[in-house]
């Protein structure tokens, strides 16, 4: 059943706020779709540094989302935590990992942690992959090559100069060459995933459809066809979370984004995620913030 529906939701944008996102390297986050899951934000190619992505929050990196662009991050330095499709792996240097749009995913971001986000854009024509890939470059010389195509691209985006920005796409299609043959390669050694981590991929993409439809695990479970039990022991065994904190962390990421950057009223935040009232949205979101929606809201 949809739960919003009513005035188009760009009245309640915030052109503010906007800035504030592309000045923080973001803009390929999401906005509300009519009928559940997100629609992009109008976004181009940009290259941002890993760190400045948490600039805004350590939630805007760490929480479960997706996006509506293809995405690459190099890390050069440092190690932490990912998870992609309901997959969990540690990520150090010299580590390309390929998100495509819709595919949720969240990581950790150190002090130490350094590297390169690449949003491909909207705009991008480019064949890339449609699965991810998380990649881990041992050899100097692909190290050494990703790292100048992505130069490549940022030098021209910086340049100013006539056809600029045509540039920086042919650079980024060498990019994508780049990672269909690292891709290739990464085949040749891969072992075909376990039953829990296709069932935990299965349930976070359902989720990332529906998860402002107010379901609760049972019903995703049913839609699958397994117990609430049983995908609960999936998705710990597979990244270490249960199914209802992935759940739980989708819905209240998509909240914060409501609430920081757009003037869309508490209520109707509350009933655009499937929330029964606005005291329960204002009980589930004080426990996963601390806040409450409308102190996060000045806060940001």
């Amino acid at each position: 059943m949809k739960l919003f529906s009513g005035t188009p939701l760009s009245q309640f944008s915030d052109p503010s706020a906007g800035k504030k996102a592309r000045d923080r390297g973001e803009g390929s986050g999401t906005a509300p779709g009519p009928a559940g899951g997100s629609t992009a934000m109008p976004s181009r190619l940009r290259v941002v540094p890993v760190p400045r992505l948490a600039a805004g929050g350590r939630w805007r990196v760490e929480a479960m989302r997706s996006l509506s662009t293809p995405l690459l991050l190099w890390f050069t330095r440092g190690q932490g935590r990912i998870t992609v499709g309901g997959i969990t792996r540690g990520y150090g240097a010299h580590n390309a990992i390929f998100i495509p749009p819709g595919v949720m995913h969240g990581y950790d971001v150190g002090s130490q942690t350094h590297g390169t986000a690449v949003f491909f854009g909207s705009d991008t024509a480019l064949d890339l992959p449609t699965e991810p890939h998380h990649l881990r470059i041992r050899d100097v010389g692909p190290q050494a090559e990703l790292s100048g195509l992505i130069d490549n691209v940022q030098r021209e985006l910086d340049s100013g100069k006539p056809g600029a920005e045509r540039a920086a796409h042919h650079h980024l299609g060498l990019l994508g060459v780049w990672l269909e043959r690292q891709v290739e390669i990464a085949k040749a050694d891969a072992k075909k995933p376990a039953a829990a981590a296709r069932l935990a991929a299965r349930y976070t993409a359902l989720l990332e459809r529906e998860f402002r439809s107010g379901k609760g695990v049972g019903e995703y479970a049913r839609a699958l066809g397994v117990t609430p039990t049983h995908l609960t022991r999936v998705c710990n065994q597979s990244c270490g979370r249960s199914a209802s904190d992935l759940l739980h962390d989708r819905v209240i990421f998509e909240a914060r984004l409501l609430l920081s950057e757009t003037r869309m009223p508490i209520s109707q935040v509350s009933q655009a995620l499937g929330f029964t009232s606005a005291a329960y949205f204002t009980r589930a979101f004080q426990h996963r913030t601390g806040k409450t929606p409308s102190a996060f809201r000045k806060g940001n």
